[in-house]
């Protein structure tokens, strides 16, 4: 599930990745944030492409 702390740890350290570099577990971990977020965007799209009906208007 997606929520703003997730988003914002994501933020942080990708803010700090450019700045001044992640530590090895920093770095173990925005790849863990990553899989969350992403495994979320896709179900979210993958609902909302199931829930898509087509019409023939024939």
């Amino acid at each position: 599930m997606i929520d703003q702390k997730l988003i914002n740890r994501i933020n942080e350290l990708a803010h700090k990745k450019k700045t001044v570099g992640l530590t090895a577990e920093e770095r173990q971990e925005q790849q863990q944030l990553y899989k969350v977020y992403l495994g979320a965007i896709r179900g979210q799209v993958k609902q909302q492409l199931s829930n898509i009906r087509f019409v023939d208007k024939h």
